[in-house]
């Protein structure tokens, strides 16, 4: 499932090919991914620019000129192409944003969604999220890991305790501070609180330099996105050797999480 640095690189990527170029043609394949009658959907949207694009936690926000939202939640299996019909990726397309021959390609989303709402509706959406990691004070942060008691893998992964981190970076941020996926937060040291959030720091943002780990190509000749899958240390790679000590990685499983991490660097 992509996670901030997935959603943070598509931000990007718009923010410098769509914004301000109205939007010509909507086509929706699939109803149940869009939040309205698909007529009233097209008539709200079709005609409109994006005057900018936003991330929130795993979500995008589309900022439409006409004062609504476009919110984009890929959820698993989801991703997304800027295209044209010739280099569009040969997969069902639930909803196509047209601008001229520039086209968005919505791919994927079965769980995910595009949802058009307003200011006020947006808001309430978001309201339950956790803070954003990348912009969280190390004294905030402490304030809040001091607060919790469970296993630090369920923690890092509640969306309305930090915003944005996965299955995937909860693991390399475990193995970059050198913590347990299963250690209890109320059992950290001063020391290791700061650890952990320098961690989220380091992690997430050498995810977002390198195009995160999703390895669907976002354009023709896209050669960075996916780029950080070639770097995980620990995520998925059960049975292979620790590039830190040599020692095996192991999975481990608590209620419905599954972690890797390597038992050496992560007592």
């Amino acid at each position: 499932m992509p996670e901030l640095p997935e959603m943070e690189t598509y931000r990007n990527l718009f923010s410098h090919n769509i914004i301000n170029k109205p939007i010509t043609d909507v086509e929706i394949n699939r109803e149940k991914s869009i939040n309205k009658p698909v007529k009233d959907f097209i008539s709200h949207v079709q005609g409109k620019t994006i005057s900018s694009v936003k991330r929130r936690a795993k979500h995008l926000i589309f900022e439409l000129n006409s004062g609504q939202n476009l919110l984009l939640h890929l959820m698993l299996g989801g991703s997304m192409f800027l295209g044209e019909d010739r280099n569009s990726p040969d997969r069902t397309k639930q909803v196509i944003l047209s601008f001229g021959d520039l086209k968005l390609y919505f791919i994927g989303l079965r769980l995910g969604y595009l949802h058009l709402l307003t200011n006020e509706e947006l808001e309430e959406k978001m309201t339950k999220l956790g803070p954003e990691p990348l912009s969280l004070s190390l004294e905030d942060f402490d304030k809040m890991i001091s607060k919790k008691t469970g296993g630090l893998k369920p923690i890092l992964v509640d969306q309305k305790f930090i915003a944005g981190i996965g299955n995937c970076y909860s693991d390399e941020i475990g193995f970059e501070a050198k913590l347990h996926p299963l250690k209890k937060a109320k059992d950290l040291t001063g020391e290791q609180r700061r650890s952990l959030y320098r961690a989220i720091k380091t992690v997430l943002k050498g995810a977002i330099d390198t195009g995160g780990y999703m390895d669907h190509p976002m354009y023709e000749g896209d050669e960075k996105t996916g780029g950080y899958n070639d770097q995980r240390l620990v995520y998925e790679r059960e049975g292979k050797n620790c590039f830190r000590c040599g020692t095996k990685i192991e999975r481990v499983e608590s209620s419905t999480l599954k972690s890797f991490y390597c038992p050496s660097c992560q007592r």
